[in-house]
């Protein structure tokens, strides 16, 4: 009986070949539904990371504080006091995490891509101006903090620096888990340091358009806030840092948001938000866990393509006039809408389409 059962299997299936095909099939079906989990699982920590890593390590901090384990809580609390320049000094940053195989679910999951132009010399450092923000510079960070996409190896001997809210290295583990994927503090003490004091062969990411760009991200609008960001120029000057333009194509598809009118209340709240606390309260939406159709805090699995532009050489300044920063901010104006120009048609856009520089 146990026989006859076996034959009616395969007979049914068919021959040896049609089964190990049909075995293949199912192997392959499996490990891509896995796969496109770890996907989503990877750019969920990220997202969650990014919204609430900070607040809940601070408290729990507190909770264990006031319990039977409060000596735990106090030893990280003395190394913090002890740590607490480190971020300033170019962070501690770790090639093991840097490497970590999530990252790359991470970047699969959209998919993120990184698009080298030029080389750069070891012997010089850069002031990278990321654009545009986008929700949450998922490009900046893929590209930048992790090896998903090779810097490194596109890169040889550049050491990239991912600059971000100071505020974020005062909240405890999320200091740490930032630090390290060399991310440091987005302020002039931190900037100083690595430009003047560690050497050459090092690059520092600027989001340039910061808060007040990301209140104008959407989908299918190309637009970076630029005019009046020139702090960055002024610091490439004063280190002879040469400024290299940064244009990620589909950042701004990945999350849909609420735009606020100038003069609405909305805007009067993002604004104020921004200037005493240093980030600006968006409203958006992304996809849902389990379904695409549905909302939720997941960003839809655009494909971000990040392009590194040429670099442009600064001369070193020790207290460059506002003549100075003003003529070498509208070359790198001119270089990131020449970079946007030459690669956008590439990436799907049409030929018509224009960089909107505010």
């Amino acid at each position: 009986c146990k026989c006859n059962c076996i034959y009616f299997i395969f007979l049914s299936l068919g021959t040896g070949s049609n089964v190990l095909s049909a075995l293949q099939d199912l192997f392959w079906l499996l490990k891509s539904k896995v796969e496109k989990q770890l996907q989503i699982i990877s750019v969920l920590q990220w997202v969650l990371t990014f919204l609430i890593m900070g607040i809940a390590c601070t408290l729990i901090l507190m909770y264990i504080l006031c319990t039977d384990c409060w000596a735990i809580a106090a030893l990280y609390l003395a190394w913090l006091v002890f740590d607490w320049n480190t971020p300033k000094k170019g962070g501690r940053r770790s090639q093991w995490v840097r490497n970590w195989a999530i990252w790359r679910y991470f970047r699969d999951y959209f998919p993120i891509r990184l698009v080298k132009t030029h080389n750069l010399l070891t012997t010089r450092n850069y002031i990278f101006g990321y654009h545009p923000h986008g929700i949450m510079g998922l490009g900046a960070f893929c590209n930048f903090s992790t090896e998903a996409t090779g810097v490194s190896q596109k890169f040889p001997g550049i050491r990239p620096y991912l600059a971000t809210l100071a505020g974020n290295f005062r909240m405890p583990i999320l200091r740490d888990y930032l630090m390290s994927g060399g991310i440091c503090p987005v302020n002039r003490d931190s900037i100083d340091y690595i430009l003047s004091k560690n050497g050459n062969g090092n690059a520092i990411i600027i989001v340039v358009g910061g808060a007040a760009e990301s209140l104008n991200c959407t989908p299918g609008k190309n637009s970076v806030t630029l005019k009046n960001r020139k702090g960055f120029v002024k610091l490439a000057l004063r280190h002879g840092a040469d400024l290299v333009p940064v244009y990620s194509f589909g950042e701004n598809e990945v999350y849909k948001q609420v735009i606020f009118e100038e003069g609405s209340w909305g805007r009067w709240v993002q604004k104020k938000f921004q200037k005493h606390i240093g980030f600006a309260p968006c409203i958006f939406h992304g996809r849902g866990l389990f379904s695409s159709t549905t909302w939720g805090l997941l960003p839809y699995s655009k494909p971000i393509t990040t392009v590194v532009g040429e670099p442009i050489t600064i001369p070193k300044i020790d207290n460059p006039s506002q003549k100075d920063v003003d003529f070498y901010h509208s070359i790198y104006v001119d270089s990131l809408i020449k970079l946007f120009d030459k690669y956008k048609s590439k990436f799907g856009l049409p030929e018509t389409e224009v960089l909107e520089v505010n």
